[in-house]
């Protein structure tokens, strides 16, 4: 069920605050409250972070739009949990967000949305100290069981969906991005190294840094594992002259040709200089360039318009303004300063 809730979020330093996100409604957008993702929240919650020799503390904020596009059928599929610790509570405060661009149906990505965090976690995401290497192990094992566990239902429910992912989890003070396929992640980050959140220049000082790898059957990387396990990239580019991308969960009739759910993955810590971060599928940014998205969204923030709208503004913008013809699903989570001490 796709039912946005408060959720309680532990900060460093402070206690927990509550507070529903803004809902404005808008016709044309498909967005939150429908049945489409399992558990979800939206909303804010404070984290501190030691930088130096002083705290910066954080308000986190993020929400969804969506939008299928002039496609028939809506088979993207998200997950927003401000507070994802699930059954395994601990010290770091743990947030989850995640994007399923499914193709061939929606069957597979609804099933990533529904079990992939839960095996990460179990998987053993660290609850109670940081440890990189173990985060990303506990990452790499939640992506190989769910595409194990995902591929046996599908061959006795006698279908062949799939989905590509984009996925971050924030573990205390740092962020973990993972992807398998062309669902991207973009960081805006400040280049001036003073914690401001704003400049009185009005000089645009964030960067647009891509956290992710795409993953196309074209690419040297892929196309010599695909070719390696007896597959062929067609001269459309395409593995087996069908499919576009070269990792995705699913898609079980590609599994011995090369096909893998293997994610690359990203770490990088909350520094103070990290602004938002989008998540999107492969529609938002075949209208959207990184720097152009970065720069759509800073815009809309700067003229103090809630997450959920600049979400809903930048899907709209993708749709309406740019002619996205495909599923447009995007997320967008802020980090407000908040306060140095």
């Amino acid at each position: 069920m796709n039912q946005k809730t408060e959720t309680e979020c532990v900060s460093v330093e402070r206690e927990t605050h509550k507070r529903e996100a803004d809902s404005e409604s808008e016709d044309h957008l498909v967005n939150a409250k429908k049945s489409r993702t399992e558990s979800s929240n939206s909303g804010n919650a404070e984290v501190g972070i030691v930088d130096g020799a002083k705290e910066v503390t954080f308000n986190i904020e993020a929400d969804v739009a969506e939008d299928k596009g002039s496609r028939h059928t809506m088979e993207d599929a998200w997950v927003v949990l401000l507070d994802a610790s699930l059954d395994y509570p601990g010290k770091l405060r743990c947030a989850h967000f995640a994007i399923y661009d499914g193709h061939g149906g929606r069957l597979a990505a609804e099933y990533a949305q529904k079990h992939l965090h839960g095996n990460v976690m179990s998987a053993g995401l660290p609850r109670e100290l940081l440890d990189v290497k173990a985060a990303k192990r506990a990452i790499l094992d939640g992506f190989r069981r769910t595409d194990e566990s995902l591929l046996q239902e599908s061959a006795e429910g006698g279908w062949q969906d799939g989905a590509t992912a984009v996925c971050a989890w924030v573990l205390g003070q740092k962020v973990f991005v993972a992807n398998i396929g062309d669902a991207k992640a973009v960081l805006a980050r400040s280049t001036i190294v003073d914690g401001s959140q704003d400049h009185s220049n009005g000089v645009n000082v964030l960067k647009a840094i891509v956290l992710t790898r795409e993953h196309k059957p074209i690419f040297p990387q892929e196309r010599a594992r695909i070719q390696k396990a007896g597959g062929v990239v067609s001269s459309n580019g395409r593995l087996q002259g069908r499919l576009e991308v070269s990792r995705g969960f699913g898609d079980r009739q590609f599994k011995k040709v090369g096909f893998i759910a293997t994610p690359d993955i990203h770490s990088f810590d909350l520094s103070g200089r990290e602004h938002f971060i989008i998540l999107g599928c492969d529609g938002l940014w075949g209208v959207f360039g990184p720097s152009d998205a970065v720069d759509f969204v800073q815009k809309l923030l700067k003229e103090g318009l809630p997450v959920t709208a600049v979400s809903r503004r930048l899907v709209r913008e993708a749709v309406r303004e740019r002619r996205c013809k495909d599923n447009c699903t995007a997320i967008v989570i802020v980090f407000k300063h908040m306060s140095d001490s």
